[in-house]
């Protein structure tokens, strides 16, 4: 099966050429970043980085009937990448992952400063209410959030040009979207 056509549609604006696209690999993807043990969270932003870097690669692809292969090393590229910047913390998803990241390994004379548990489980309760509002916001929010959480050292440029924008349309949507995600989460708030 030759990827060739649906890959023009793609490039010729055809939303269902797209959709058909991350159905037929996104759970190859899923499978990919799996193998790298990467926290829910982490998995998430890794498959949604692969069809970013796809969006800013899509016109230079060469070979359309090879983008399985160059999906699937993306995918472990960014799994990769995600791993290496989290080596030596726990990102904590849920409370009982927190109660499990507080436990101190190091004995108590190493000068180890003990993690307080409650503070833990509040933490990991912000961001999971965080990212569930992040989940639910539109496009392009959903995707600059994702994007500046995984690449918090990318340049405004870079972080423009992976969302497919002009870096001068940046800053503004940026902003929209912060200011949507706060009201967001200020009325979920207020609601009891």
């Amino acid at each position: 099966m030759s990827d060739q056509p649906t890959i023009e549609a793609v490039l010729a604006g055809d939303q269902a050429a797209w959709d058909s696209l991350v159905t037929r690999f996104t759970g190859a993807l899923w499978s990919a970043v799996r193998a790298y043990d990467l926290s829910p969270a982490d998995a998430a932003d890794a498959v949604q980085g692969t069809w970013l870097r796809l969006l800013e690669s899509l016109h230079t692809i060469r070979d359309p009937d090879r983008i399985g292969p160059w999906l699937f090393t993306t995918a472990k590229r960014e799994a990769s990448l995600l791993r290496r910047r989290h080596r030596g913390e726990r990102l904590v998803a849920d409370p009982v992952d927190a109660e499990r990241a507080c436990v101190d390994t190091e004995p108590a004379d190493a000068g180890h400063v003990h993690a307080d548990p409650a503070l833990a489980v509040l933490t990991a309760d912000e961001s999971r209410r965080l990212w569930q509002a992040v989940d639910q916001m539109p496009e392009p929010c959903r995707s600059l959030f994702r994007l500046m959480a995984t690449a918090p050292d990318a340049g405004i440029h870079q972080l423009a040009g992976r969302l497919g924008m002009p870096s001068g349309s940046y800053g503004p949507t940026r902003g929209r979207c912060l200011n949507r995600l706060r009201t967001m989460l200020t009325t979920r708030e207020a609601t009891p």
